[in-house]
């Protein structure tokens, strides 16, 4: 009845993407080596912990991606059966070559979901995006609940409340499908057809020293052992963050004001989209 792809973006060359938020040069060896650490540890186990595994996950690498790095990715392959590495020259040919690896499909109904290479998901996120599956035309899924966890300088890991984030899916007739990365994930505010969860947490964003614009913006005393039930990352950074994160007792004031501004956030968006300040597509 329907296909479901994962997708995610890695190194593709980007002449408006040079450098991270510290203005450090990007795609250089020592990016790739930070970069490939996040994604093994964090993003790949995420994804192969899946307990549902009726997806492809197609990740998109650079054809100038150093030998290295492409041993590794190799490596990863004999790994996980439905991780596919596309090779592709350069930012401008990722949507076409979206559109063009799901032309082959030939199922009537197209689910796509997106994550970035240095976030992971939850076990369950792939079955529950399924389960809202229902033949829509056209039905966004954004899980507006998650977790965030900041791997440096210091560890911290916290709740976080972000509507139209980078892990919504797109639910759509395999009509010239538009894919969920046909839009940036915060222009999804503008489509009418987007089905918001509240309450589960599917999902968990990995701020690093290399990030372009994120922030740690976590809340809440989060149960890291419950957290993990539901979470696969690798051992070492399951075992480094249960014993290096600071308690929630020495950052309460800073939780305090993450959360005000998040459900802040959310309420502003929720006002401005009823009263039609969204230009709806």
């Amino acid at each position: 009845m329907f296909k479901h792809f994962l997708i995610t973006r890695f190194n593709l060359r980007n002449p408006d993407w040079t450098t991270s938020k510290k203005n450090k040069s990007v795609l250089t060896k020592e990016w790739h080596d930070n970069r490939f650490e996040l994604f093994t540890n964090f993003c790949f186990e995420s994804v192969k912990g899946q307990i549902n595994t009726n997806f492809e996950w197609l990740v998109y690498f650079d054809t100038t991606t150093p030998e290295k790095f492409k041993t590794i990715i190799r490596d990863l392959e004999k790994k996980m059966p439905n991780f596919i590495p596309i090779f592709i020259d350069g930012m401008s040919l990722f949507l076409p070559s979206i559109t063009s690896y799901i032309a082959k499909c030939s199922e009537p109904y197209i689910i796509t979901s997106r994550i970035d290479n240095d976030d992971c998901l939850g076990k369950q996120y792939i079955e529950t995006v399924q389960k809202q599956f229902n033949r829509q035309d056209f039905m966004a899924v954004d899980f507006i609940d998650g977790y965030t966890i900041q791997t440096h300088p210091q560890i911290k890991i916290g709740k976080r409340l972000d509507q139209y984030n980078p892990f919504i899916s797109l639910i759509e007739k395999n009509n010239n499908p538009k894919t969920v990365w046909s839009i940036r994930h915060s222009h999804w505010k503008r489509e009418k057809h987007v089905l918001q969860l509240k309450g589960e947490r599917h999902w968990a964003s990995i701020i690093h020293e290399e990030n372009k614009v994120n922030e740690f913006e976590g809340y809440g005393d989060v149960d890291v052992d419950i957290m993990f039930q539901n979470f696969a990352i690798s051992k070492i950074w399951e075992r480094r963050i249960k014993a290096e994160a600071i308690p929630y007792s020495k950052w309460k004031f800073q939780s305090f004001l993450n959360r005000l501004e998040s459900y802040w956030d959310y309420a502003f968006r929720n006002m401005k989209k009823a009263l039609g300040v969204y230009k709806f597509k």
